[in-house]
């Protein structure tokens, strides 16, 4: 009878000792991501009150033991984050993508040959249907052909736009040159729905050779399309970026979505920030049914000046702001030139005969 409650109360210890010690990590916890400033600042206010035990449990549990100095945190492999991690069970998958990460992350020579193929195929229709079937007008386009070409070597390029349209991504690259345009190597990285998509193997064959990236909207900022993203950033290639997270089909001024302030954040070599502004290209593919291709349409694109945020974001690190925080100012930054763009372009639009 002795030794039974000496093994309850054996167990009871370790119990609490465990309870004690298990912090959950920030991209585990319900809610890592509140989109609201309230949000913001009860998660804020959350980690000041926390009780010092409770930050940091190891003190007090093991007070009796030498403590080691402990190696500062370094963030996760992008590869060893789990991207159904705590993910909301309520997004429907209607196709297994978990094999395509893989062959975007590390592709083949095989790969890179189809990519090749659709490439080609994609941008000579694009530049065709944009620039000959339709009355396309480009401003500032040399500030994007430059920095796709001869900017620095190893240096990522990070382009935002608005999306009005399902054929924004890839219509506005038929305004490229085609070397550029029909080039595997040097076109964008661009995320695309999951549910759009990739429905099926072939669809998903498709989009993947066009160097697509799914997207699972719903999923939030920590999962593998934006850990693909900020990859794709430390290797210095070109992605593509639209903030808003789905087509805007009634052109609200839409709070834009943090995932491209995590990739400006945690991109280990800072990208070369360039946002553009388009009118027009629902025009050409209407967001209403039979959804059939325009011509002879108005388009205006409107490339607009580099962002230098690298003295903010470094000033962000260096104060240690949250990273929620961090992400919604960088966030707010590109929605604050977004606002100008679009003044401007809505201008040249209008003006054109």
């Amino acid at each position: 009878m002795r030794s039974c409650v000496r093994r309850v109360k054996r167990k009871q210890k370790h119990s609490s000792i465990f309870n004690s010690q298990y912090v959950q990590a920030p991209e585990t916890r319900p809610v890592p991501d509140e989109r609201s400033t309230a949000g913001l600042q009860k998660e804020e206010q959350t980690t000041e009150q926390r009780p010092a035990a409770s930050r940091n449990p190891s003190q007090h549990v093991l007070s009796n033991q030498p403590i080691r100095p402990q190696p500062p945190p370094q963030p996760p492999t992008m590869s060893d984050r789990d991207q159904r991690m705590n993910m909301p069970t309520a997004v429907e998958i209607p196709y297994n993508i978990d094999w395509i990460f893989p062959r975007l992350r590390c592709p083949s020579r095989v790969w890179w040959l189809a990519s090749q193929f659709v490439i080609t195929a994609v941008g000579i229709f694009s530049k065709i249907l944009l620039m000959l079937m339709n009355k396309t007008r480009v401003y500032n386009k040399e500030q994007l052909v430059d920095l796709i070409s001869k900017r620095p070597q190893g240096v990522p390029l990070l382009t935002v736009s608005n999306h009005y349209s399902c054929f924004d991504d890839p219509g506005l690259w038929g305004m490229l040159p085609l070397r550029q345009a029909c080039n595997t190597n040097c076109i964008r990285w661009s995320m695309a729905a999951h549910d759009i998509c990739f429905t099926n193997k072939y669809h998903s064959m498709f989009f993947m050779f066009g160097k697509c990236i799914p997207v699972v909207r719903g999923y939030g900022v920590y999962q593998e399309a934006i850990n693909l993203c900020i990859e794709k950033c430390a290797a210095g290639q070109w992605v593509h970026v639209f903030p808003e997270g789905k087509v805007n089909m009634e052109k609200e001024d839409l709070r834009l979505k943090w995932g491209v302030g995590r990739i400006i954040y945690e991109s280990p070599k800072m990208p070369i920030i360039l946002p553009m502004w388009h009118e027009g290209m629902d025009d050409v593919l209407p967001n209403v049914e039979p959804y059939v291709l325009q011509r002879r349409k108005k388009v205006t694109i409107n490339i607009g000046q580099p962002l230098d945020l690298n003295d903010f974001v470094h000033d962000l690190k260096k104060k240690q702001v949250p990273e929620p925080t961090a992400r919604k100012l960088i966030t707010d930054k590109i929605q604050d030139a977004f606002r100008i763009l679009r003044t401007e372009t809505e201008q040249l639009h209008r003006e054109r005969q």
